[in-house]
């Protein structure tokens, strides 16, 4: 049965998600522990399988427009996939206890701050990799480490394959076109959301009832804001996110 308050605010999420291309994670996660009171285990399990579902379909679109570079994927998924399953097994061996809950809620609240930072600096951080003009095209090895670093903090979080993915993308490829860094950062997230959603799954960490009412409200929510993309300033879009992101950040790491 859907719940409609769980609905609601996947509808709102998902509005903001479709307005400034972020935030999917980064807000639907500390919603789910700190408003419906999930465990942060479930929630982010629950959350990584909404965000492979959600995921898949702009994959697709960018896929068929031929913005998605195969080859980085294929770097990225090398490094983050089996680093999500080894994050899994020891959060796993945590038993989902105090200590888990205690990793989880931290590395979510840094995770925030981080893409907070990140939303903020965006522009600095793409002119100083395109002034550099040197990439990491023809150093695999960096990529595949990026990927692994992605793997162990978004298992942990659900957050990093957004606006920190992307930045990262853009600092090791300055040269790669914005919207196949953005393709193919989207491609990336489905597998790593899947492969991860699916272990909190076999830990028993998902809640699929949540899992459908989120998808109820974020999905005709993403089209939403999509539609109104574009009639806000980017700037005042990305400000308003990280202010939120970091209130929400400092709160959980205090959690």
């Amino acid at each position: 049965m859907v719940d409609f308050a769980q609905a609601l605010s996947g509808f709102v999420i998902g509005i903001i998600v479709g307005v400034t291309g972020v935030g999917g994670g980064s807000l639907m996660t500390p919603v789910l522990v700190m408003l419906f009171g999930i465990h942060p285990a479930t929630a982010v399990g629950t959350d990584l399988l909404h965000a492979a579902i959600t995921k898949a379909g702009g994959t697709v679109v960018h896929a068929r427009n031929g913005n998605v570079e195969w080859a980085v994927v294929s770097r990225l998924a090398a490094g983050s996939v089996p680093a999500a399953v080894v994050t899994l097994l020891m959060l796993h061996h945590l038993d989902r206890g105090a200590g888990s809950s205690k990793i989880i809620t931290t590395t979510l609240g840094v995770m925030l701050l981080l893409t907070a930072v990140t939303l903020i600096f965006r522009s600095q951080l793409r002119r100083l990799t395109r002034d550099r003009g040197v990439g990491a095209a023809y150093h695999p090895a960096f990529t595949v480490l990026t990927g692994a670093i992605l793997g162990i903090v978004v298992s942990l979080s659900s957050i990093g394959a957004g606006a920190i993915g992307i930045t990262a993308l853009f600092g090791l490829y300055p040269r790669l076109a914005a919207s196949r860094i953005v393709g193919s950062d989207l491609a990336h997230a489905v597998p790593l959301a899947l492969v991860a959603g699916f272990g909190y799954w076999l830990f028993g960490a998902v809640n699929w009832t949540l899992l459908g009412s989120l998808l109820v409200g974020s999905l005709p929510g993403i089209y939403v804001g999509s539609q109104l993309s574009g009639r806000l300033p980017e700037l005042a879009q990305r400000s308003l996110l990280a202010i939120t992101l970091s209130s929400v950040g400092v709160k959980l790491i205090a959690f």
